[in-house]
């Protein structure tokens, strides 16, 4: 059967939706350990050894985690969607085929170990790996979207859009983002709301591990402030700036909701949002990440983004220190920095 062809607007569609569907399915898992229904279904993949489905409906535990396991299902036709539109894309690219591979692998391997969560009665090391591969799942879509958001150039050589400062600031970026998130799942791991009043939590100090994840929050901030000073000094393009504006935004909400659930002690609606602003935050700096550099072409638009690595063809500046400026020499400041067929200055 013969595949409709894709315009690579409508495949990025497609890419945006499996993304928010990614996201959607990790509040929606929330909310099953926030009502207390992590063992509503006793095992896997059935609700009950004898029933598919919840016996009853007014089992309001059960329906939550089997209508969770449904969106799940509806999460992994996203992704295959994805894989399919990247096929009948045109023009067709092998990179984006390869890229949508990882989204229904990610989602599957999810599910497994969703059901090592069941089996193990909600054991705290299990709920942070199936947090920990939705995040996975996550950053494959924010790189499947960035790849679709831009043309390689035919050589795949890459341009830098930042010095290499703010490059090495942005890997600190990352880096603090991890840290975050880990002590973050500590919490989770140790703290109220374990999805059932049987399952086990992490024998750690609550008040300890709470604090060393607000330090670790208070880190996080000031890299991206420092960075984004350097960005605004002219040390990286339009682009870069903007997005570390905005993951200055949603950072300091996130915050702001970690401080209100700790001082009004931790309502579950609370931590549902906090959830939401983990997946917003990671998506952010990954997004920061994937600004740093565009492909090496005459048409090169604002919007293309590539992590920068390793050295390839035509990405590194001129000067070990500053971008590479449009008439060859380094600079900064006053002196004008070409970013695809704008000039900035």
């Amino acid at each position: 059967m013969r595949l409709p062809e894709l315009s690579p607007r409508a495949y990025r569609y497609i890419v945006a939706a499996t993304l928010a569907s990614l996201v959607f399915i990790m509040v929606t898992g929330a909310a099953v350990r926030l009502t207390d229904s992590g063992l509503g279904c006793s095992t896997w993949p059935s609700c009950e050894p004898d029933s598919f489905t919840p016996r009853s409906a007014s089992d309001i535990h059960g329906m939550v985690e089997w209508v969770n396991r449904l969106i799940t299902g509806a999460v992994g036709l996203f992704t295959l969607a994805a894989v399919v539109g990247a096929r009948a894309r045109r023009p067709y690219r092998d990179d984006l085929f390869r890229w949508s591979l990882g989204l229904p692998a990610w989602v599957f391997a999810n599910a497994l170990v969703g059901a090592l969560v069941v089996w193990l009665h909600l054991s705290p090391v299990s709920v942070i790996g199936h947090f920990v591969l939705s995040l996975a799942a996550v950053w494959n879509a924010v790189v499947l979207y960035e790849h679709a958001s831009e043309e390689p150039a035919p050589d795949g050589a890459r341009r830098l859009l930042a010095t290499p400062a703010v490059v090495t600031a942005c890997r600190l970026l990352l880096v603090a983002a991890g840290l975050v998130i880990m002590t973050g799942t500590l919490v989770t791991g140790s703290g109220p709301h374990a999805g059932d009043e049987r399952a086990d939590r992490l024998d750690l100090a609550v008040d300890d591990i709470v604090r060393i994840h607000g330090a670790a929050m208070i880190l996080f901030l000031g890299v991206t402030l420092a960075v984004l000073w350097m960005a605004h000094d002219g040390d990286a393009g339009p682009r870069v700036v903007q997005r570390l504006r905005v993951l200055l935004v949603v950072l300091v909400a996130q915050a702001g909701i970690g401080y209100w659930q700790y001082f009004t002690d931790v309502p579950a609606v609370l931590v549902g949002f906090h959830v939401f602003g983990a997946a917003l935050v990671w998506i952010s700096v990954l997004r920061v990440w994937f600004s740093l550099s565009e492909p090496a072409t005459e048409g090169a638009t604002e919007g293309a983004t590539e992590p920068v690595g390793a050295p390839v063809a035509g990405v590194r500046p001129a000067d070990a220190s500053r971008p590479e400026t449009a008439d060859g020499g380094a600079g900064r400041g006053v002196d004008t920095l070409r970013t695809g067929a704008r000039e900035w200055t």
